[in-house]
């Protein structure tokens, strides 16, 4: 059984990765169910059970925090009162879904994972969301305690596997999982590419950020380099696709410095992921450098996916760094003259950009959802608890 909030056709990371790995997990025997939040359709994989709460996805005028409080009680109750599984994963969609996970298995008797996407609640004051002092510290204790408890813990990146050990997870029920990349996203020839075509970008050199514009992803250093460069380098564009919480100021800091070089456009379909990203020159993400192990963006993979070179503006020891290694630069996130710099460079260097993106796509051909899959299954298989421990009825197959 794998509990997240969102489950594809639903927006984001998590979901689309649950996707992947449920429908594979199914392909090689597993019976698989997913516990999501919502109503309405589900997008599943053959041989996965997607069960919703019924419950609302986000409640308008309804703070974040409650939000995914009423989320996370809508997916513990749902999970509840499920048959036995023989693996529980919690995914941190809903944060705080860590807690759950050693509760449902001892409801079955099952073995339990923790897939960490995002570390809470260490990421709430990095998103803006504060708790009271004695509140946060209770949070703490009980998320510490809950991931102790799980039979295995799964990070997306070193950098969050080390803080995950610093809070006293044994080094051997850790496993280092990073995200892949969508399985959609190919290289699109730039001068074929129709979406270029259709949004008018003829031969500019074209700076992309695509995915959300979230609070723990700083923007003033683009907009810096945004407006040296509309002085200086006129005929570069930036393009800005996505939205979240922070994208009306971006969207207002732009109209206020007049920066005419930025385009914003809407989340694009996952069908036209390829020509979107594709038609960037060059990439860029973002990343508050306090967030340095409890979270990997995960629109770097995507970019080197269409290859394409990317510059990540965050910490130097993220996992993100260390993935653009080669193919992208890691910089200050503040440091307009720097990115600014470093565009111009790569502007101006069309064989640096086709190298870079050959290096990009050499990165992501080591690592896919498929890959992903057969290690996970095993780490299930190795956890799952044997039959003659647990008193439940005959089954079949193994379930998760």
């Amino acid at each position: 059984m794998l509990v997240n909030r969102v489950f594809p056709p639903d927006r984001g990371a998590t979901g689309r990765c649950a996707a992947d790995l449920s429908g594979r997990l199914a392909a090689a025997g597993w019976r698989v169910t997913v516990v999501a939040d919502g109503t309405g359709p589900s997008e599943a994989p053959p041989g996965v059970t997607v069960i919703r709460t019924g419950g609302t996805l986000a409640g308008q005028g309804v703070p974040p925090v409650r939000n995914y409080l009423y989320a996370l009680c809508r997916l513990i109750g749902r999970a509840l009162r499920l048959p036995r599984h023989d693996v529980v994963v919690t995914m941190t969609d809903p944060p705080l879904l860590a807690v759950a996970g050693p509760l449902l298995a001892a409801r079955y008797g099952a073995a339990s994972i923790h897939w960490s996407h995002d570390l809470y609640p260490a990421l709430l004051p990095v998103v803006g969301a504060r708790l009271p002092g004695p509140l946060m510290r209770m949070v703490e204790y009980a998320t510490e305690k809950a991931l102790r408890r799980h039979d295995a813990v799964v990070a997306i990146g070193r950098c969050m596997a080390r803080r995950i050990t610093a809070i006293g997870v044994p080094p051997e029920r850790l496993a280092v999982l990073p995200n892949w990349p969508d399985s959609r996203i190919h290289p699109v020839e730039r001068a074929s590419n129709p979406f270029r075509v259709e949004h008018g970008l003829g031969d500019r050199f074209t700076v992309t950020y695509s995915g959300n514009l979230g609070l723990a992803h700083p923007m003033a250093g683009v907009l810096d380099a945004a407006e040296t460069l509309g002085r200086t380098d006129p005929d570069i564009v930036f393009l800005l696709i996505g939205d979240g919480r922070g994208h009306r100021a971006v969207a207002d800091a732009v109209k206020e410095r007049g920066l005419r070089n930025v385009r914003f456009l809407p989340f694009q379909p996952p069908e036209r992921l390829a020509e979107s990203l594709s038609a960037a020159d060059l990439h860029l993400a973002t990343m508050e450098p306090r967030a340095e192990g409890l979270l990997v963006p995960s629109k770097v993979a995507g970019a080197l996916a269409a290859g394409r070179p990317c510059l990540f503006l965050g910490p130097a020891g993220s996992e993100a760094a260390a993935l653009v290694d080669g193919c992208g630069l890691a910089l200050d996130p503040l440091d307009g003259a720097e990115i600014a710099a470093a565009i111009r460079n790569y502007a101006r260097n069309s064989a640096r950009c086709a190298e870079e993106g050959r290096r990009a796509l050499a990165v992501t051909a080591g690592w896919n959802a498929d890959i992903a899959a057969r290690r996970f299954a095993a780490l299930a298989e190795a956890v799952r608890k044997p039959a003659s421990l647990v008193r439940v009825p005959k089954r079949g197959l193994p379930h998760a």
